[in-house]
């Protein structure tokens, strides 16, 4: 609301329209804005990686297999064994060396939940690098 002053009269008189010429100023400057930070905000840096000059670490000559069967049995490399006696095992079969990797085969009727009991039983002993084995996709024509 704004007064208008007319020299011809003396009184005041309101007049009850929206000035929105400085409404339309300020979001034309809010656009200029958006336009010009909205494709900083998607910033793409090009970084020429250089190569790795290290050497891949040796794999160990045979990989210690942790089969979990459908009908939930376990088998450590050949031998069937319990989950009470997995870790005794374990320590056995690695030496007690715990950094060693362990590859966790499971069949494909496994529930989720046992394979998560497998691991927790694998944690509890210690044994923190896990590999889980997978039939690789031949892609063919």
């Amino acid at each position: 609301m704004y007064i208008r002053l007319d020299q011809a009269e003396h009184t005041l008189r309101e007049i009850h329209d929206i000035n929105v010429v400085p409404f339309i100023d300020v979001m034309l400057v809010l656009l200029i804005i958006f336009m010009v930070a909205a494709p900083l905000a998607t910033v793409h840096v090009a970084v020429n990686l250089p190569a790795a000059s290290a050497e891949p670490q040796p794999r160990s000559d045979e990989p210690l297999y942790l089969t979990v069967k459908p009908d939930l049995s376990l088998t450590l490399g050949n031998d069937a064994v319990s989950r009470e006696r997995l870790p005794g095992m374990l320590d056995a079969a690695t030496k007690g060396e715990k950094n060693r990797p362990i590859s966790l085969r499971a069949d494909k009727t496994v529930p989720y939940g046992e394979l998560i009991e497998v691991m927790n039983v694998l944690r509890a002993a210690g044994y923190l690098k896990l590999t889980l084995a997978a039939l690789e996709k031949v892609s063919g024509p």
